[in-house]
Parts: C-alpha cells; structure tokens; sequence
C-alpha cells in the first residue's frame, strides 16, 4: 500500500475511533495505526455465549497467572471470560517508581471492549475547576464548548439515561433508561427530603434500550441485559469501536487499518515545523516503516501517548516533540477509587430483584460545587447499587431448589438486600505525578521503558475520609444497618482513569496543547485521548474523551481545507 496518507490516528481504541470516523467521514484518507491484533466484531468474540460450566475455572483466574500478573490481577474486569483482551504484566513492562497498576488493552477497540460503559457529561463545574480553585492551568475550553460535540456522540454512540436536570450533571440526548430498585427510589426520597442538592439518579450509561435508525445502520441491536459485557456483544447492545466507529469509517472506503504496528516516534520536519509522519515498527517481524501524511492524532492511551512524544526526540526538541517547556509527561491525574461503604437494608423484604440491568444508581458530585466548604478541593461522585441474593451468594442448588433460589419465591432465598457504594474523587494533577522514558532499559521492540510515578497526597485522604462520613450519615439516615467502610489502599491506576500528560491550557508555556487539541509548536498533531486532560472531574471521562476527539477533527478537516496546518 501506500506510505502517505491524508491523517494518521495513533491507537484504535475509544477516542481514535472517534477521530478515524470522522476524519474518513469527511474524505480523508486515513491510516489507523493499532499495536496489537485486529478484532472484528462477533468473530472475535470466543467466549460471548458460553455457560458457566464451559469454563474450566469458573470465571476465575488460576492463582499461577495471578501470581504471574499482579498489576492485572487486581483488576475487577480481568476474568477467565476476557482475560484474551488485557495485556498481561509480562507482555509490555513498564517500570514503578511509585505504585501503579497500569491496566491495558491491546487490540483494534482497545478498551472500548471492556470498559464499564458509565457516560456522564462534564459540566462548567469541572471546566472551570482549575481557574477557581487555582490549581493546575485554565481549561482552554467551557462546557458550551463540547456540548454540541456531546450531543453528536450520544446520539450515534446510544446512551440510556434520565433528563434529571442537574447543573452539576448535564442532561444528554438519551434513550430510555432502565428501572432501578425499590431501594433506589427509597434512597432518592431520602437525599431529596433530608440532603438539599444531592442526588441519586440512574447511572447514564451506553446501552441500547432502545436503538434508533442510526444504531440499526451501525448493525447494533437492543440490550437484553445479560451483564456479560467485558465478553464483546454480538448484538451491539453496548457501545465499543469494535461494533461502532471503526466499521462505519470502514464503510466509507476511506480507511486503511494496520494492526500489530507499534508506533516508535513522530517524525518533525524543521523546514516547515511540522509533523511529517511516523516511525513504526511491526510488533511481530520488528520491521521497521515509516508513513507520512498531513495530519497527525494521537490516540494511544494517555500513557503511551505520552511515551510516543517523549520519545519523538530531534535536534528541534531533543526532550520530545512540543516539549518546549518541560512538561510533558508532567501533571497526570487519576480517580480515586479506594473508599467503599457497604450496608444491609432489613425493608422491603417482600420484594427481590427480578432480571438484570446494566448500571446502577449515581451520587453525582455534592461537596465543594457552589462555594469551598471543606478542608479538601473539589469532590466526588459515587456509585450506588442495591441487590438482593440468597444469603451467602448468588444462586444455588439444583432441581427445584435452584429454580427457588433464581426466582427468589421462598423466603429462605431472599436474605437482605444488600446495599453498596464506592467513591469516584477528582485528585489534583501534581508535577510529581509524572511519566517518563528510562535511560538505558527497553522493550521488546528496542523502544525505552515507560517509568511511571503516581501517588495519592493529603487531599486525596480527607476525601476519603469525607466520604465515609457523609455517606455513612446518608445510609443512617436511609434506615440501613451493618454499615461498615473500607480503605482499599490500592494503588493509583485501578480506576483505569489516567489523564494528563500532555495538558490543554492558554499559555504554551504552562500547557502543550491549544483549545483545538493542536500542540502549541506542531500545529498538525493534535492529542485527543485522555493525556490531553488539563484536570480531572468525578465523571467518567470516555464521554467527554469522544467528544473531544471529534471536535478536534472537524477542526482538522476544516483547516486542512484553508491550508492552515
């Protein structure tokens, strides 16, 4: 094929298929660059429809591999059904200077595969964070921003969820969103009669409840709730770029998709100051190639799209390419995910869960939104989830008494329900929280190891703390008992959140991107993945990642068309 190409998208994952999508979509012919094998959709989906008792563990992973992949195998999702699809810790390793659980996906879909499919809208509250509370730098752009570029994701990608009319949490364009639990809707009229500006609402998530015509034309189907989702869907029923983004650019003959390609640097041409392609290295034969093309994004995953640049090194920028301040690689935020509260609620015993949904409740953020009111910045959001099982597990038994036991039509099979939450807190993006290149160590294909340093600080654990007390307070309020909290005390990276990196921001002296997404000195390589974050919200972030990606190449297209870049 042919080494020149209009656009070069780094990384097939959640955001570089949004950005290959449109940028085909406007006749750009596009390279799409993947490290790892390709996948398509429903073929590659082996363990989609098998039972239980197919698998030989059960589900679970045998101690050896744990032992053999701790940073993996502490992840919630990293099961027997899907461990295909993570990159285990001996396959790509990455030095901790501090503690890091870096969990990876490497395929054509990237994570989009095995993400929990939680779609929140930032709002200004979280744009305007950084200005307000004067941390990190001034977000480039505000809510009115995106919020077009929101709408134009939601309504192709499919997002199940209530029009709850929150400042703090955007309303969307949704499909109808699922019922939740008895003990939902308790827990709402409690925070509604005795809580003033908190809220539980149905967690906004990207399922099909009910596809419209632009899903049936992706070739996606309605959710049927089997909660087998990190497996792949053979219906469609949840977004992925698998299912979605990619095999609409397909579509447009516009695409040329090259799997097993680890991209080693950018190449920068200092007669014009431009990008002027990239170096790639087959992952299996370690040939090394180059393409070339106009325009450049970099969707590689926050982590190795700050490697990629680190190590784009020339006489130009000897520190990485738009690394004429030093910061790149500097900044990087996560969530924090460690506090957890669980608790039983003794009402509503004549009632059990009946089928399935593919999401919970959702605490938006309540503390420090309208005015400083603690001794830590911003906040967090929560999750809530209410079930009701036998007690001492899931289902059981056999003959009649597993068909009680499912159905829950005997008392003894019902229990209490069973009541959990777990905090989604903003960390503050330090200059210690950093990722680096190592000097003398490489991989496997000759590139520097990755050294990555991230920790919590002190306002990571008054969050912690706040949160135990206002919620341990809520669930009293509630009526529950057995309440008990818990301090995971893991390690950054388990909320698979990693941002920062290669920050926006106004200034090219305190930020390496523009409000375009553009470096600030390589005006044709844009970042669009979530390295390009300048803070960091208690939102999911793949939402506002997608609606960057296609801001940013609607951009592109329409300066590529004036000869802007």
């Amino acid at each position: 094929m042919s080494n020149h190409f209009d656009a070069i998208v780094i990384g097939a994952g959640m955001s570089g298929g949004w950005s290959v999508k449109e940028l085909c979509e406007q006749g750009l012919k596009t390279l799409l660059l993947e490290r790892g094998p390709d996948v398509k959709h429903i073929r590659d989906y082996p363990t989609a429809t098998k039972n239980p008792w197919e698998f030989q563990h059960r589900g679970e992973m045998p101690h050896k591999i744990q032992q053999e992949n701790p940073s993996i195998a502490r992840c919630y999702a990293y099961r027997e059904d899907n461990a295909h699809f993570f990159v285990k810790d001996t396959e790509h390793a990455y030095i901790q200077d501090k503690p890091f659980d870096w969990i990876r996906g490497y395929q054509v879909g990237g994570k989009s595969l095995m993400w929990a499919r939680q779609t929140q809208r930032w709002s200004d509250f979280d744009f305007e964070g950084p200005a307000r509370d004067g941390f990190a730098v001034d977000w480039p752009i505000r809510y009115k921003d995106l919020a077009p570029w929101y709408s134009k994701v939601e309504k192709f990608v499919g997002i199940a969820g209530n029009r709850d009319g929150l400042d703090i949490l955007p309303d969307g364009e949704f499909l109808p969103a699922w019922d939740l639990t008895c003990v939902h809707d308790h827990f709402k009229q409690v925070l509604k009669n005795h809580f003033p500006g908190r809220h539980m609402v149905f967690a906004r998530c990207a399922h099909l409840s009910q596809p419209q015509e632009i899903h049936l034309q992706q070739g996606r189907g309605q959710c049927v709730s089997r909660t087998e989702c990190e497996r792949g869907c053979p219906i469609g029923g949840y977004f992925s770029a698998y299912s979605s983004t990619i095999p609409w650019a397909e579509k447009t003959g516009n695409l040329t998709l090259r799997p097993h390609s680890v991209v080693e640097s950018i190449l920068f041409n200092p007669d014009d100051g431009k990008a002027r392609g990239v170096r790639v290295i087959d992952a299996n034969s370690k040939e090394v190639i180059e393409y070339t093309a106009n325009v450049i994004f970099v969707n590689a995953g926050a982590i190795n799209t700050i490697s990629i640049l680190l190590n784009s090194r020339s006489e130009h920028f000897p520190d990485g390419l738009g690394n004429h301040n030093g910061l790149l690689g500097k900044y990087v935020a996560f969530h924090n995910y460690r506090a957890k509260i669980n608790a039983i609620c003794e009402d509503f015993g004549d009632r059990a869960v009946k089928g399935r949904i593919p999401t919970s409740g959702y605490v938006p953020r309540f503390r420090n939104v309208y005015r400083q009111e603690t001794d830590f910045l911003r906040g967090y959001a929560s999750g809530f989830g209410a079930s009701r099982w036998k007690e001492g597990g899931e289902p059981t038994g056999f003959g009649e008494t597993l068909r009680d036991s499912i159905l829950g039509t005997k008392p003894e099979f019902k229990g209490p329900w069973r009541i959990n939450s777990h905090m989604m807190g903003a960390t503050i993006p330090k200059e210690s929280n950093y990722v680096k290149l190592d000097d003398v160590q490489v991989d496997d294909w000759g590139m520097p190891l990755i050294k990555i340093s991230m920790d919590y600080d002190e306002n990571d654990e008054k969050m912690i703390q706040d949160f135990f007390i206002q919620f341990t307070e809520m669930y009293e309020k509630a009526g529950f008992t057995d309440i008990t909290t818990r301090d995971t005390k893991q390690a950054a990276g388990l909320d698979i959140h990693e941002m920062g990196g290669v920050r926006m921001g106004h200034d090219p002296e305190t930020s390496l991107l523009n409000q375009w997404n553009q470096l600030h000195s390589c005006k044709n390589v844009f970042v669009t993945d979530g390295a390009c974050m300048t803070s960091t919200s208690t939102q999911n972030p793949s939402l506002t990642y997608m609606a960057i990606a296609a801001r940013a190449a609607d951009f592109a297209v329409q300066a590529l068309k004036k000869d802007e870049i």
